[in-house]
């Protein structure tokens, strides 16, 4: 089918809301079983890859903080390097010191920096995510009670209108 996740959902409400009603019924519909159904299962085919894209976010996210560690301490190994090189004069060397630090300092709140926004990022996609899972997740539990509801009574009047058959 392709479609997302909330998209099927908002077609299986849609199809209990234009279901036909049923006489003296008046929560009690008639929907298709099978259409209801496939719906269910493209729902439930599509939760794994609602959770993948979760995962991959988090995997991004790894890689974003790594990327940065790694871009801290190239700058600071370079900062170093420098300095090395000026240890031979005093004045150079407390000017590369304070530029070192200063470059270092940078760096660290840069990556802290970064490293903040892809937590936050992640976590607001996890938290989206979350919610669309569990909305899913009651639209169908709902939708069941209700079919299990509709199913029982139609069970109810069938008896009801039906007499039981002598085995005789």
């Amino acid at each position: 089918m392709g479609n997302d996740v909330q998209e099927l959902i908002d077609m299986l409400y849609n199809m209990i809301t234009d279901a036909w009603g049923l006489p003296l019924g008046a929560e009690k519909c008639v929907i298709e079983r099978d259409k209801v159904l496939d719906l269910l299962d493209e729902i439930k085919a599509q939760l794994p890859t609602e959770l993948a894209e979760a995962k991959r976010l988090v995997a991004a996210r790894t890689e974003f903080i790594n990327n940065a560690k790694r871009e801290a301490d190239s700058i600071r190994k370079v900062a170093e390097d420098r300095a090395r090189q000026m240890v031979d004069q005093q004045e150079v060397v407390h000017n590369a010191k304070v530029k070192a630090n200063g470059i270092v300092t940078t760096a660290e709140n840069r990556a802290a920096e970064l490293r903040r926004v892809a937590n936050d990022y992640a976590d607001d996609a996890l938290r989206r995510t979350e919610e669309a899972i569990a909305e899913a997740l009651n639209e169908v539990r709902d939708s069941r009670a209700r079919f299990r509801s509709v199913s029982a009574k139609t069970s109810d009047t069938m008896k009801d209108i039906v007499p039981p058959v002598d085995d005789e």
